[in-house]
């Protein structure tokens, strides 16, 4: 014999009514969410900023030890791989260490490195070099002092090598992270899905019977009665008679009647 499955039913009009009536709740969530956002961001985040230097790698016939590499113009390929040489040389102890040393940063090797990031432009045989820094001015003095040291690095390492600036760092005028805007919109966009999702659950555990349309809706049965509700304030029908201002009309014709009588 098989068993009835246990499974509850969802009415999403219900459910986007109970959104709709407590949209005043999503919205105060929202803007508090969206204000924690904007003051964790504005005062306990240290904003970074970065510096970009563009290098130029121009290879006809190199030699890596004893293996001979021949790239033309178009073959963008082993300009690509030629690229990733270059940037692990740059990420090189040696290297980094003569960085600094000419920058005059105090940073070890470990911390400068943390700090670079460099990738090929579009696959092509220029490589950007960017710094970040939570002092612009460091920025741009680290990644124009990267763009004076590598290509001796590189060409002490790699035979023919030619490595040109082909555009120096300057100053940035705007921190690179973080973003106001979008830690704000994140904040409020997780305020308002965190209310919803409270209301829609505390919807789908109610289990009160709040009107008859209940009833009907939920089980084939038909509703003999209706008790009011004699201490509601409403003014209809069933709560008059038990609000205090028809118990106070009440006393008080009660109270006159006593007068005349006596």
């Amino acid at each position: 014999m098989k068993q009835k499955e246990d499974y509850m039913e969802v009415d999403l009009a219900k459910l986007m009514r109970a959104l709709w009536h407590k949209a005043w709740a999503i919205i105060l969530a929202a803007a508090i969410f969206g204000s924690v956002a904007f003051a964790y961001t504005q005062y306990l985040v240290t904003p970074l900023y970065k510096a970009r230097t563009l290098l130029y790698v121009n290879n006809s016939s190199i030699s890596v030890g004893s293996t001979k590499v021949s790239i033309s113009q178009g073959d963008l390929t082993a300009a690509q791989s030629l690229v990733d040489t270059y940037i692990i040389i740059l990420k090189t102890r040696t290297t980094l260490n003569e960085v600094i040393e000419q920058s005059g940063v105090g940073y070890s090797s470990e911390q400068l490195e943390k700090m670079i990031s460099a990738s090929p432009v579009d696959s092509t045989e220029i490589f950007r070099v960017e710094v970040t820094s939570p002092n612009p001015k460091e920025a741009e003095l680290l990644a124009n002092t990267i763009g004076q040291v590598l290509p001796g690095k590189i060409a002490s390492v790699v035979e023919g090598s030619s490595v040109r600036i082909v555009d120096y760092a300057v100053e940035p005028a705007h921190q690179a992270s973080p973003s106001m805007t979008k830690n704000v919109t994140l904040g409020a966009l997780l305020g308002a899905l965190l209310a919803c999702g409270i209301i829609i659950i505390a919807q789908l555990r109610d289990d009160l019977i709040h009107d008859t349309d209940y009833l009907l809706q939920n089980y084939d049965i038909p509703v003999l009665a209706v008790i009011p509700d004699l201490m509601s304030t409403a003014k209809d029908r069933s709560g008059y008679y038990g609000s205090g201002q028809r118990k106070g009309q009440y006393l008080k014709a009660s109270e006159q009647g006593g007068n005349k009588r006596g």
